[in-house]
């Protein structure tokens, strides 16, 4: 996996353009709603969706795998970027707590220990009452069922990225530990749901 990345972010540089997900402005709302100063980015990127946080006046810490989406965000933030170098399998990378947690588009590309993981170490991350957020593709079309399958619900569409989608029932299984409160539909690219968790 972080040959793969950093072989995409070489040669598309910033392959999702500059303008944030929709669902980074949906936590932004959220987040402002609950007063967040500090967010967690696992799966950082170049910070396309980190600027909408630090706009709102958070501070945001990120993590990344790729040396050179890092690299590409350094031209964004200058020296004012917290992220480190790293995969998100290998959490925790400090021993902070953050008020909310937002991870766009990255579990899906986890097996299902990884993603347990990721969830159970962002989930201890969180302060009391913090909030989380993920994005996660669904079982609809035109993705879901194309490729090579390589698990229940799990296909390899492009080499190297091995996609698992989701349904209401996934969500709940891998996120009803760790303070679900909302799961909801959002359109980006293709249909992912919203995955909001709460501490108590």
């Amino acid at each position: 996996m972080p040959e793969f990345w950093e072989q995409h972010f070489r040669k598309k540089q910033e392959m999702w353009g500059r303008e944030p997900a929709r669902s980074a402005l949906l936590a932004r709302d959220l987040f402002l709603k609950q007063g967040v100063k500090s967010v967690l980015v696992p799966g950082f990127g170049y910070g396309r969706n980190a600027r909408v946080f630090t706009a709102a006046g958070m501070h945001v810490t990120g993590i990344e795998i790729s040396a050179t989406a890092i690299q590409l965000a350094r031209e964004h933030f200058g020296t004012d970027l917290d992220v480190f170098h790293g995969s998100v399998t290998d959490m925790p990378f400090d021993d902070r707590k953050y008020d909310a947690v937002y991870c766009h588009a990255l579990i899906h590309l986890l097996d299902a220990r990884e993603r347990t993981d990721l969830i159970r170490n962002c989930f201890a991350q969180l302060r009391t009452d913090g909030l989380m957020i993920f994005t996660a593709v669904t079982r609809q079309p035109p993705g879901y069922g194309h490729g090579d399958r390589v698990g229940p619900h799990r296909y390899e569409r492009h080499r190297g990225a091995r996609i698992f989608y989701y349904d209401p029932a996934a969500v709940q299984a891998e996120f009803g530990a760790c303070g679900l409160v909302d799961i909801r539909k959002v359109q980006e690219d293709q249909l992912m749901f919203l995955i909001q968790c709460r501490k108590p």
